[in-house]
This record gives C-alpha cells, structure tokens and sequence, in this order.
C-alpha cells in the first residue's frame, strides 16, 4: 500500500450533502467507521428530493451507465456488465454463530435452504474487500424506511453505498430520504453496507460502463447485528439492500423474534359485484406471474381487482385477531420479459414514466422492447440488444435478457388499492400458495386446516425460473416460495408459521394451492390463466363467504363440478385440470418425504411429519 495512504486511513471524507453532526450518534458512527474503511472521496446524504434525483440521473448519464429514452416521460435505460444480471445464490450468505441457526443440518449433502458462512470466513472475505473499495467515488448515504413512514409495522434502514444507480433505483423503491431520517429519530435501523468494489483509478476497462466485481461478489447478512454488507454487484437484488435482504432474511428473522411475518407474497383486493371486499396474499417463486396476479383485470363482470404489493408482505396479527399486512416496498421491480397488454395491461399503464428499465433492448425511436412485448415494431424500427449489439430475430439470442427489469413507482400503477399505504395495514382472509407445475397438480385446492396449509407451503414444487442463476427446466423444491430469501433455520420457521394458530383469537386465514400452468398430453395450457384466474379467485373468496361448494380429495378440497364459474369459457377439461391421479402423487409424495428428511432433518416440526403421513395415507386409499 503506498505511504500517503496509510496516512488518509481516518481522514474523514468531505460531506458534500447533508449535515453529519445532526444525524443520531449510532446512524453517525456507522457512516463515519464505514468512511474510514471505505475511503470515499466525499460523503453524500440523500435527501430524497426530485432535485437531488435530477443530480444522480446526470451524473450517470455522464459516466454512461444510462440513457434517456427519448421516447417517454422521465425513463431510463441501464444495460449491466453481462457478468451482473441476477440475484447469486452462491454468493449470498448468513453469519450466524452456529450453522443450524441459519440452515437445517442435512442428512446428506449441502443444504438447499440457505448457506451459511462461519463468522472467522466472513471475517477474512470482509478485510479482503472492504478496506479502500470506495476511494475517488462518492459513498451516498440512503435513510429509507420499509413500510409506509410512521407505520407501526415499518422498519427503517440506513443503506451506504458507492452506486448512483443504487441511489436512483431505493428512491423508487422505498420511502427514502429526510422524512426516514426523521423516522429513525434515536430507533433503531438496519445498517446496510454496499459497494461495487471497482476503486478508482480502475485497474481494469468497464463493460458497459458497469461498475462490478464478479470474482469478489458477496451479499452478507448478519441477522443478530442487523446488518447487510454487499459487494461486487450492482444488480438489483444484489444492491437494493431493502428488498430481498432487508425486507425478506433479515426482516424474516425480526419477524420470528418479535411475532409477525415477513413474506414473499403479493397483495391484493378483490370486490365481488355486491362491493364486498376481501384481501389476499400469495406466494409464488419468482416469474410465475406473481405480478400479474396481483394487477389483473378480471374477466368475470362486476368483479375488481386492486394492488396492495406485488413481491413482498410483512403480515402481523392485531387485537382483534386479523392478520394485518403491509407491502413494505414503494416500487415495482419487476421482470420485464412476457410483460405485454394482453398478460398484464395494468403493469403497461404503469412502467412508461418514471422508470429505470435494466437490460431490456432499446429500439431505435427511443423506446424499450422485449421478449413477449407482443408489439410489432413500427416499419424502419430497429432494435439494439441488452449486449447493445443490433439485434434481428435470427440472431438465435433473446434481445432482453431473462432477467431484465422494470423499476417503476408504485403509485403509478392505476389499480392501487385506496389502503395500499395504510399504516395499520389491510386484513388478510386467504393465503394462496403457487407454483408452474406442468403435470399432476389441480388448478386449485383448498387445505384442510392451517396445519395442513403450512404443509403445502412447505412442499411447494415449481419449474425453475431465469431470476436466479439455474439453467434451463427442472422441478424445484419452493418452499413458501421462500427458499432463496430464508432468514434463518427452515424448521424453526415452520414451526413459527404453526404456532400462528396458537395465537389468542387469532382469525386464521383459509389457505389454498392453485397451479395456472399445468398441460394436455400435447404441452398445451389446459386453463386460459391470466384475466381468467378471477373465476379461481372468485371461489376462494366465497369459500371465506362459507357459500361456494367443495368436496374433499386425498389433496385437499376441491370445487365441486359446478362450483367454479365458467360462463363465457369455451373448451375448458375440468376432469383433466382437476385430476388428481394416484401414480403422479405417489412420486410427489415421496419427493417430498425425501426433501424434508435430508434437507430439514432433525429440525422438521412433528405437525408437518404428521400432514406428511396423513397425505401418504389418504393417496394410498386412491
């Protein structure tokens, strides 16, 4: 290290915006040793403010990290080094002193549901990343507040970090800025550390004017000291330290401690004709339309369909016994492929202004396309890809990328719910668990109890998508959809889930499993999905009503044959999407029997050993 280094080691860095000395002491002793570590040229304390926003975009367009779409009001197009596109589940970490307290110990193998990084490893992976990664760049200083500010299910978070497009992209995505400083008062928050680890002078060129570290990246989460350190990507996940890392892992372990829950769950309302109302959650993996559902336009007259969140639910049981939630974000950040008017109009009327669109293509009037736009493009209209390449269809490569996204406000979206931003959130009637499952599973079913509810959450399946790093189409074991965003010990978290029903007048909400992907012998869709699925939830909801009729399977219940409402469908094979066929859950069963013996082992709570046997029992009977 050369000598006048070691000299600039505690200076501190000059504060270019905002006032250092006015923050709370523990907020000021976090950013000051983390400037000293870091060595940032300067400090910059967001406020949030439209002006400020107007600074940052500037300042990236002048390093080439965006450009302007000349097309549509105030968006924005950022293409990444190719090396940076996803979420890394091989480098995403938990720091706990023993590994069960992060993961089940698995009979066999490594664990699928988290990994776990011993305090010593981290300890080393830290010194050798953190110390002068930010030198000549600028650390920015982002208060933020998950949940609407002054709620009392919000949590509050203090994110540094050396990326503008980080800056640019929390602005959207959380309440950030002054009014989350003053939230924080003396409170407490989550300290979150994030740096590309590109220190300038670079010692090497930048692909795309993306600033990255691949060989070094890291996403850490320390759960007993509250505490998000990142580094060496980016992307989204990777760097928007309040979603999946705030406001799932380590929100999920607050929630355990402090008796609530933190899912990965949309949130909707749904008003029947009479202007009944009702709120739903539901836990999908990633791309299995999660979005869509949650912004639907309802094909059955009469009916609406209203937006509370579309990724992430923090749900806590009031006096009275509901379960009351929140969507904890401010924004969409949502995968942009298959996104078109016909699969999810009200996501089109929300994304053309505003917005910060990640490795999508560009066409060449300034507009943004993508696989599944399901736009032709206008005569003479060319495109350039996400590699920023000219792009043909027989180019043999998609022009987005798989995991390209939109980052778009939610207040723009025009179907929000009028509580969207109700700090004591709305009260949750159903859960509704999901997965693309081509074979075997019923388009829907209903649990028996919350016990066997939190069974199906538990063995949850569905084809492996493109937002993590997997490749190509396999079944994949998704537990509440949760498996990549755990917190903390698998087990322990079902065993949370169970002890809901415990809880003094608790109004457990009914809990059901719907499939919108299973196919016919020839690979075509057996149910039209999309708008359609309005007749899916139409008979939930009058299941709460105690009015839609059911009949009980080996699975759970299921509608009987003129209960669900089909007026107006053509071709729809009700014996097929309801079959529920001996051979098919046999395997599934035994899937499933091995999944929670090797990877929860010890630690599977006994209520779910029992739905497990109980299952077995009633397919044998088939």
């Amino acid at each position: 290290m050369p000598p006048q280094l070691k000299a600039e080691v505690n200076v501190m860095p000059k504060v270019v915006q905002g006032d250092l000395q006015s923050l709370p002491p523990e907020a000021r002793d976090f950013i000051e040793s983390n400037a000293k570590l870091c060595q940032p040229e300067s400090i910059h304390i967001c406020d949030g403010s439209e002006e400020e926003n107007k600074k940052i975009l500037d300042i990236m367009v002048e390093q080439g990290m965006i450009k302007k779409l000349s097309k549509y009001e105030n968006c924005w197009l950022a293409l990444t080094d190719p090396r940076d596109v996803a979420r890394i589940e091989s480098k995403t970490v938990i720091i706990t002193q023993e590994q069960r307290d992060t993961t089940p110990i698995p009979k066999t193998g490594a664990s699928q549901l988290g990994r776990w990084m011993s305090e010593e490893d981290f300890e080393k992976a830290f010194n050798t990343r953190f110390p002068g990664c930010m030198q000549g760049r600028t650390m920015y200083v982002i208060p933020f507040s998950m949940g609407p500010i002054g709620s009392p299910l919000s949590k509050i978070g203090i994110e540094l970090t050396d990326s503008p497009y980080v800056v640019a992209s929390m602005r959207i995505m959380t309440r950030m800025g002054t009014a989350a400083l003053k939230a924080l008062s003396n409170g407490e928050f989550v300290k979150c550390l994030h740096s590309v680890g590109c220190p300038l002078p670079l010692k090497e060129p930048l692909i795309n004017n993306w600033p990255c570290n691949p060989e070094l990246t890291l996403i850490a989460h320390l759960p007993d000291r509250r505490e998000i350190i990142s580094f060496g990507s980016g992307y989204g996940g990777n760097s928007l330290l309040g979603k999946k890392c705030f406001a799932l892992r380590i929100a999920s372990r607050i929630a355990k401690e402090e008796g609530w829950l933190a899912e990965h769950m949309l949130i909707l309302g749904i008003t029947n004709p009479e202007g009944e109302k009702k709120y739903f959650a539901a836990a999908f993996p990633s791309a299995c339309g999660k979005t869509n559902l949650a912004m639907m336009n309802p094909s059955l007259p009469g009916w609406k369909i209203e937006c509370v969140g579309d990724d992430i639910a923090w749900m806590k049981f009031d006096e009275q016994g509901n379960l009351r939630a929140i969507n904890p974000e401010n924004g969409f950040f949502g995968v942009a492929p298959g996104t078109s008017v016909k699969t999810n109009p009200n996501a089109i009327k929300t994304i053309f202004k505003n917005t910060i669109f990640t490795n999508v293509a560009e066409t060449s009037d300034g507009g943004v396309y993508w696989e599944g736009i399901d736009e032709p493009l206008p005569p003479g209209v060319t495109l350039t890809s996400w590699k920023n390449k000219d792009w043909t269809p027989d180019n043999g490569e998609p022009c987005a990328h798989p995991n390209s996204r939109f980052c778009t406000p939610a207040s723009q979206c025009p179907i929000m719910d009028p509580a969207w931003e109700s700090p004591e959130g709305v009260p949750i009637e159903g859960i509704i668990f999901g997965g693309r499952r081509p074979a075997g599973v019923p388009l829907i079913y209903e649990a028996f109890n919350w016990q066997h509810g939190v069974f199906i959450g538990a063995a949850m399946r569905s084809e492996a998508t493109a937002a993590a790093e997997h490749k190509g189409k396999i079944i994949m074991h998704d537990p509440f959809a949760m498996r990549p965003f755990f917190g903390y010990n698998f087990g322990k978290y079902l065993a949370h889930w169970l002890s809901m029903a415990h809880r003094p007048a608790a109004k457990l909400p009914r809990i059901f499993h719907v499939n919108w992907f299973r196919k016919d012998s020839q690979g075509k869709f057996l149910w039209p999905g999309y708008g359609e699925n309005s007749r899916v939830l139409e008979w939930m909801f009058n299941r709460i009503e105690g009015k839609a009729s059911a009949k009980p399977t080996a699975i759970g219940y299921i509608p009987t044959d003129t209960a669900l409402n089909l007026k107006g469908l053509e071709d729809v094979n009700l014996t097929e999407l309801f079959d529920i066929s001996k051979e098919f859950w046999e395997k599934e069963v035994e899937e499933i029997k091995q999944y929670f013996e090797v990877q929860v082992n010890a630690d599977l709570p006994y209520e779910i050993e029992r739905e497990m046997l109980a299952l077995e029992m009633r397919i044998k009977q088939l």
